[in-house]
């Protein structure tokens, strides 16, 4: 699966690596260490014939972290297949490994260990690009220079502000009326009841203007508010970014607000929402849903925060089974899909394996049991390039 949309990093970089790799007879160790705002790793692999496992140890050496995030790159053909004290999640080469809920924090000097295992067929170099809650080592010992380079690196989006070619580019200002209009229209796809869709010029995320949904419980109250743009062409990967506000929380019923119609489920829809109070995705063909609806899967998703507005992105791979999914700048590991089934995670949706090919977008509210919700929405994106918070 292609590089998806990388996390947002707002700091400069400021660490200096060391590396030292010592090879004997499928052995290696790697030792990555940063100035004292940085961190140090230790990546010690012991690798056989198509596999591996590598335990990592962190140290930090800056001030005490309460939660964090480790990243760095696989420039062979390695793929992470499970992980003990940590989750591990992968984008093409690209793995972010975040904690257990035991040893998420880290005082000054203070260590965290956890293990990988893994696949390689042709080549498996060891990393060397570690970075802790964003802030990257410089390889082979050189200073890193002390602002960004001038091509963002494979993890930093777009800035936030450009929609480039972006086939949906709405901030809902050209909405010149109370209900939707023009290119956004209102449906109520399979059954209309009392939910209802309007503009509104009392809560935005930006400008005067937001799109609000009433949304009500019960299968036929579905109220949508769908783009009238053709995304059939978009992709390879098809990356949406929208802000999102609502007021209560997710409830234990599945309920969806973003309906992607997808010509491989014949039309029926890609869904986007939640199921024991927290976000997931769901197919309407065969109501697969990811992560698994296990204590387990749920766990690795993430509650939709209320009263609040939320940066929601996602990438959808129309060439393969994947799909990425952001809160704010938070890869979610419970709504990633690689390719490769993960206990709990992924091996439900996986069970299906034509690459989905959305065709629209629809914001909105549906609920198959309890859950009335108001929902806004602004600053909508939909295109073939990734577009950040």
């Amino acid at each position: 699966m292609r590089v998806l949309l990388p996390r947002l990093l707002r700091r400069p970089w400021t660490a200096v690596l060391t590396a030292v790799v010592l090879l004997a007879s499928g052995f290696t160790a790697v030792s990555a260490s940063g100035s004292e705002s940085g961190c140090r790793v230790d990546y010690t692999v012991n690798k056989w014939t198509d596999g591996y496992t590598a335990r990592i140890r962190i140290t930090n050496l800056g001030p005490a972290i309460d939660g964090w995030r480790l990243t760095w790159t696989y420039t062979g053909d390695q793929r992470v297949t499970s992980a003990w004290n940590a989750t591990a999640t992968q984008t093409g080469g690209s793995v972010v490994a975040v904690p257990a809920n035991w040893n998420g924090t880290l005082a000054t000097g203070g260590t965290a260990d956890f293990g990988l295992q893994g696949t390689w067929q042709s080549a498996d170099p060891a990393p060397s690009d570690f970075a802790l809650n964003g802030t990257p080592c410089g390889p082979d010992g050189t200073p890193p220079p002390t602002t960004p380079p001038t091509t963002p690196p494979p993890t930093t989006p777009p800035p936030a502000t450009d929609c480039g070619s972006a086939v949906i580019c709405s901030d809902f200002e050209d909405q010149t009326g109370p209900a939707p209009s023009g290119a956004w229209q209102f449906t109520a796809p399979d059954c209309q009841g009392t939910g209802t869709a309007a503009v509104d010029t009392e809560v935005a995320h930006s400008g005067s203007r937001s799109l609000r949904v009433d949304g009500r419980a019960g299968y036929c109250n579905h109220a949508f508010v769908a783009s009238t743009a053709d995304l059939s062409s978009v992709g390879p990967v098809m990356y949406v970014r929208m802000w999102v506000r609502h007021t209560t929380a997710l409830p234990s019923a599945h309920v969806t607000f973003v309906s992607l119609p997808d010509t491989s489920q014949a039309g029926r829809s890609l869904r986007v929402g939640g199921q024991n109070g927290a976000l997931q995705w769901n197919r309407e063909s065969d109501d697969a849903t990811l992560p698994a609806q296990s204590p387990a899967g749920v766990a690795l998703s993430r509650p939709l925060p209320t009263e609040s507005w939320q940066c929601l992105r996602f990438a959808i791979d129309t060439t393969a089974p994947g799909l990425d999914t952001w809160l704010g700048d938070e890869l979610i590991p419970g709504l990633h899909a690689d390719g490769v089934p993960t206990q709990d995670v992924d091996q439900q949706w996986l069970a299906r394996t034509t690459p989905p090919r959305p065709t629209a977008l629809r914001l909105g509210w549906e609920s198959y049991g309890t859950g009335d919700d108001t929902l806004w929405f602004d600053d909508v994106t939909v295109g073939s390039a990734p577009i950040g918070c």
